[in-house]
């Protein structure tokens, strides 16, 4: 085995670990695997037989490429769009892909990712990179070009936010299924008092349908605001098939083997209290859908 190859070899080893560090960075799949490429050109280019911690170092590399991503992003008003939901992982109802496992330890829902949308760059990355790999303040003050403990602020700032917006939501997923299940039941059946009964007083739907069809794309909140819009929906809730979105109940809807949007539940104390919905037919393109089989 060549050097190139050994190389390749040790950065294989680290992949998953650079997605999922990637993937809570930017909440993309797409730019999640071209910021791991990225890694590997920089690896690649560098002369890595004086790094011990190869993990470490790629890591940070990883984040310093996404940090930039998101800061592009911000320059050119990417954070304008009114309603943004972050890419999904969708597996089998039946459970979590393998390949998807690493993506979504520590519980990394939907919910929480739309939170993370909503820091600045470099509050996310400390967050990212302390809260959720571990990595000293140390390391990450240089990358975000502060002291270790302007960094700590910055991962302490960011972390009230999560606390204070993002659910912790019920983690049987049996009752998930359930309470799912009664809402497409109440939307296919036009039911508006059963469908009041399985939302929360104050849940949030969110629908992104990307940035070709303006205007339809929202954010609504409140019971009876998101029961009235699920009656107008219904037409697609018989088309709606059983999914895990991000670890968590959720449904694929599709017509004609093509998918029409893919929707993540957040439920706390069994009721649902956020609905995320992907529906940008451009996005749900790059999607993974090969798991829900034909």
């Amino acid at each position: 085995m060549d050097e190139h190859d050994f190389l390749a070899e040790r950065f294989e080893a680290h992949r998953t670990h650079l997605r999922a560090v990637a993937y809570r960075m930017l909440g993309s799949l797409s730019e999640a695997d071209d910021a791991v490429q990225e890694g590997w050109l920089r690896l690649s280019r560098s002369d890595a037989g004086g790094v011990e911690n190869l993990g470490g170092w790629l890591t940070t590399v990883v984040g310093r490429v996404c940090l930039d991503m998101l800061r592009s992003r911000t320059s050119r008003g990417e954070e304008s769009l009114e309603v943004h939901v972050p890419d999904p992982i969708v597996s089998s109802s039946e459970g979590i892909d393998p390949e998807h496992e690493a993506l979504l330890a520590d519980s990394v829902g939907l919910a929480l990712l739309v939170v993370l949308e909503t820091l600045a760059p470099a509050e996310r990355l400390a967050f990212v990179l302390h809260d959720m790999f571990s990595v000293p303040f140390d390391e990450i003050a240089p990358m975000v070009g502060r002291t270790p403990t302007a960094a700590r602020q910055l991962a302490s700032r960011a972390r009230r936010r999560v606390q204070g917006t993002a659910a912790a939501p019920d983690a049987d997923l049996t009752r998930q299924r359930e309470v799912v299940d009664a809402f497409l039941a109440a939307s296919r059946g036009g039911d508006f008092d059963a469908l009041l009964a399985v939302l929360d007083p104050d849940v949030v739907l969110r629908a992104d349908t990307g940035a070709g069809l303006v205007g339809v794309s929202q954010v609504l909140r409140g019971s009876r605001a998101v029961a009235g819009q699920a009656l107008a929906f219904q037409r697609f809730s018989g088309f709606a098939r059983p999914a895990l979105v991000n670890g968590a109940a959720g449904v694929v809807t599709a017509l004609d083997g093509q998918p029409l949007a893919v929707m993540g539940f957040s439920i706390m104390r069994g009721r649902i209290v956020e609905i995320d919905i992907l529906a940008d037919p451009e996005r749900l393109r790059r999607l993974d859908l090969r798991v829900l089989g034909d």
